[in-house]
């Protein structure tokens, strides 16, 4: 019998951890190739990881709800069976080529750091300079804010805070060296020099949250976030505290969309198997609209602006059991708007059921929110970092609406549709989001070339 380890699997360039959620087999339990082992998240997916080999699982290496880095050792299990490494051999026990969903194995991978808790050698007292515009406006991973908020870190503290990742980027590493530092009095945190009194007006203390402290009784009830809600709420105020969000909204006519759908629809849901929605239309159109204005499909690093090439449509999804997810419609430019309606039907299922894999929520330049789905006319939207806009699709609501008809104001009966848009004030000005978004209201306006 030979005792092979099983490691957190490499889920993609970015990624560098994992979360373990819930162990779905014990010490002692036997496991077939390829059954489900255990559940992990990471800052993309939540995703299930197969055994590699069948065998006993002998031992839990890492307990639920720890985070651990890729290539770490969570599990052993006892098999007969031998397992090659890269050359061919059998003596290699550890499998370091998790298959997540089968195509893990193909995706690019990272060699993680150590971490190692430094701690300074000088007994000098350090206070950490004041952070400038640009320190504070930079991107701090989900695994960084986490920490910090863990901690107590705020954001000016952690801004003050000397990176060494790339582009002088804040790692965990970092993070945890400054808490070493911090807990052995060798730095006073910017919070401490900012109390009135030690030479700062009161005007600039920093803002810390009260810690109130709650128990489960008749008037609350306390909910534990999940692993996803946490994710989501990290990413949206990083979202919010990163760039400088404007709104604006337009008023579309969708009585054309309704012929195309009454006209159509029946022929395409027996050919499609699923019904024609608004929502291709609206991503045909977002498109159309995007190869006008290019600069809407770009995302802002440093002081650069990155304008992308490739146009990659996130399409934002409700989550069954609450949540939201963003899976990514690739190269959507090169799709009809049946290619555009069938990738996103497939995207949406198969992300409510937890069958995404990590490449398909990764990679999105643009997003598309629809809140109109559950009856609700406009919303204002988050941005989806480090996308600069995003547009919202509001209900489609039957109105009576003033209407040119022969060169005579009429009053009609029009299904009409609010649009908003948020755009990244940074790299898109008023007048740019304006124009992108009648440009949209425009092309929903006119007959596509083809449904087909």
């Amino acid at each position: 019998m030979k005792k092979i380890d099983v490691v957190m699997p490499k889920m993609g360039e970015s990624i560098t951890e994992g979360r373990i959620l819930k162990w779905l087999k014990q010490p002692g339990d036997k496991v077939e190739k390829d059954e489900t082992l255990v559940e992990i998240s990471t800052d993309k997916v939540d995703t299930e990881v197969p055994s590699p080999v069948s065998g006993v699982l002998v031992e839990i290496l890492v307990p639920e709800n720890e985070v651990v880095e890729v290539d770490t050792k969570i599990a052993r299990i006892e098999t007969e069976e031998s397992v090659a490494d890269d050359n061919g051999s059998a003596e290699d026990n550890t499998i370091d080529r998790g298959s997540v969903d089968t195509d893990i194995s193909s995706l690019p991978t990272v060699s993680p750091a150590a971490v190692h808790r430094e701690a300074s050698g000088s007994s000098a007292k350090i206070a950490p300079s004041t952070a400038s515009g640009r320190e504070r406006s930079r991107f701090y991973s989900p695994v960084v804010l986490r920490i910090a908020t863990t901690e107590g870190i705020s954001m000016d503290e952690l801004a003050s805070i000397e990176g060494t990742g790339i582009n002088g980027r804040v790692t965990k590493k970092d993070v945890l060296r400054y808490l070493e530092r911090r807990a052995a009095g060798d730095i006073v945190p910017v919070a401490a020099m900012k109390r009135p009194g030690a030479g700062t007006s009161a005007a600039t203390q920093v803002d810390v949250a009260p810690q109130l402290t709650f128990s489960d009784g008749q008037d609350i009830e306390i909910i534990e976030m999940d692993n996803v809600r946490r994710l989501i709420a990290e990413h949206m105020v990083r979202s919010v505290h990163t760039a400088p969000h404007a709104a604006m909204f337009s008023e579309v006519d969708m009585t054309l969309v309704d012929r195309i759908r009454e006209r159509h629809g029946e022929d395409f849901k027996r050919r499609e198997g699923f019904s024609l929605t608004y929502l291709p239309f609206v991503a045909d159109a977002v498109v159309r609209a995007i190869k006008d204005f290019p600069l809407i499909n770009s995302s802002v690093e440093g002081t650069k602006i990155l304008v992308k090439r490739r146009i990659n449509l996130g399409i934002a999804t409700a989550l069954g059991d609450g949540g939201l997810i963003v899976p990514v419609v690739k190269d959507a430019d090169s799709l009809s708007l049946a290619g555009l309606a069938r990738h996103i039907v497939d995207l949406s299922r198969r992300a409510r059921d937890k069958q995404l894999k990590p490449d398909e929520i990764q990679g999105g330049t643009f997003t598309i929110t629809n809140f109109g789905v559950f009856g609700n006319l406009f919303g204002f939207p988050i941005i989806n970092q480090p996308e600069a806009a995003i547009l919202g699709i509001g209900s489609v609501v039957k109105r009576a609406v003033v209407v040119d008809m022969n060169g005579s104001d009429v009053i009609a009966i029009r299904p009409m549709m609010y649009l908003s848009l948020s755009i990244d004030h940074r790299v898109i000005d008023g007048a740019l989001g304006g124009m992108f978004l009648e440009r949209v209201a425009k092309y929903l306006g006119e007959v596509p070339a083809s449904i087909t």
